[in-house]
């Protein structure tokens, strides 16, 4: 008998332990992607907006870069809490807080008149934010079978970064098209009728699947030691670290800078390069976390593997003598991308062993923490170490300014082998 089997013929409960999957759970993990797709549009909308903004509350740029940083933080800071409240209160009712959260915002960014309401709008943009990503993959939990979940995390993390490059044409347009105002108030229209999907396509759990039994429910402080104590979250957290930081650090603010300044690329091709190693990675995810679901067992050496090779790249890259030739710059910056879009599939599906499927919140939430925790950390070392490096940055100062980014991706991928090395395969 299996591990699940016993478990189901133990816990008391009645009905079946593994959901179904099918076309209901198709159709609405479909429409709980929507509104991860929503929230990353919202997301990204600030880079769009940046110039216009700028003009709009007369403020330089060092104060609109707090924007978007300030957006990171709130994400970063919410997730195990967020987490939490999916656990107790469900996706659904998750997911409709967050879309009211970022409807309020986006309308209170549109109208704003000052700088600091404009700071509001955007940290309400950033709760509703919060909340989206983990009640998608709690979606993916509850209505599909096991096998399917690193599938199912995959294609979320691909359809997460579509939104992110659907951002910057419509709204460019329409900033120019219409006006400031206009635009911001027509994303948050979308927003109310994403809400009104939600509200009557979407249900917690599909129907005949038992739910957990009242006396199974654990305080904040017990369901985050339950997710700490499993070697499953915490290979999540390591693999989410080493994998997805190096290049989301890169996307977010220094990628542009290194390649042109450091680098000495073009600013059309830095751009092209960024965003289309970013589009042209997306189909690995949903190919990896495919072959997962049917060989579990190859998770093990692959996230090894692409850690090793992270670590090695990077390595490379910030001691190189001289600045490293561009040819490696590629290279790296190829698997980094990989690794960035490859994260969801496998992290989140690490988290799910030895926690059961309704109280996976918790779990997710600290393994997205521990990716964008370490992003945080990376972008700002290398902040300040740029500062205190005289201009113009040449790439052995990018290289100084990457040495935190190298140090955590070698020390995330070393806690993830040592993890790893007598972790039990998953069959």
């Amino acid at each position: 008998m299996s591990v699940d089997a016993s478990r189901a013929a133990t816990d008391g409960r009645t009905g079946p332990l593994e959901p179904p999957g099918g076309a209901r759970a198709w159709l609405v993990w479909g429409v709980g992607v929507g509104v991860y797709f929503l929230a990353m549009f919202h997301r990204n909308g600030m880079s769009v907006a940046a110039l216009e903004a700028q003009e709009r509350f007369q403020v330089g740029p060092a104060l609109l870069s707090l924007l978007p940083m300030l957006q990171l933080l709130v994400y970063v800071v919410l997730q195990v809490p967020t987490g939490l409240l999916a656990d107790r209160i469900g996706p659904r009712r998750s997911l409709l807080m967050g879309l009211v959260s970022m409807a309020l915002g986006v309308g209170l960014f549109a109208v704003a008149p000052s700088i600091e309401l404009a700071v509001l709008g955007r940290v309400l943009i950033g709760l509703g934010d919060a909340v989206t990503f983990l009640n998608v993959i709690r979606l993916g939990a509850l209505w599909f079978p096991r096998s399917r979940y690193a599938l199912v995390s995959a294609l979320t993390g691909v359809v997460g970064g579509l939104g992110q490059v659907a951002s910057v044409t419509p709204l460019s347009l329409a900033l120019e098209g219409v006006g400031w105002t206009a635009s911001f108030l027509g994303a948050g229209v979308v927003t109310v009728l994403m809400m009104l999907l939600v509200l009557f396509a979407v249900r917690d759990r599909a129907d005949g699947v038992s739910t957990a039994a009242p006396a199974e429910r654990l305080s904040v402080w017990a369901s985050v030691g339950e997710a700490l104590r499993s070697p499953g979250p915490r290979v999540g957290m390591a693999h989410h670290a080493a994998v997805m930081a190096p290049y989301t650090t890169l996307t977010v603010l220094w990628g542009y800078a290194f390649l042109v300044e450091g680098v000495g690329m073009s600013s059309a091709t830095a751009g092209l390069l960024l965003s289309g190693l970013g589009v042209a990675t997306l189909w690995l995810s949903p190919v990896l976390g495919a072959f997962v679901g049917r060989s579990p067992g190859a998770r093990r050496p692959f996230a090894m593997l692409l850690g090793g090779m992270l670590s090695l790249g990077w390595l490379a890259l910030t001691l190189w003598p001289g600045g490293p030739p561009t040819p490696l710059v590629v290279a790296v910056l190829t698997v980094s991308a990989a690794g960035a879009v490859i994260a969801p599939a496998l992290s989140f599906d690490f988290a799910r062993d030895g926690v059961p499927a309704h109280r996976t919140g918790a779990a997710s939430g600290l393994v997205n923490m521990s990716g964008f925790t370490t992003t945080v950390i990376a972008t700002v070392s290398a902040g300040v170490i740029l500062e205190a490096l005289p201009e113009p940055h040449d790439v052995v100062a990018f290289q100084k300014a990457f040495l935190p980014l190298t140090g955590t991706t070698v020390l995330a991928t070393l806690v993830l082998i040592a993890l790893l090395w007598r972790y039990p395969a998953r069959r």
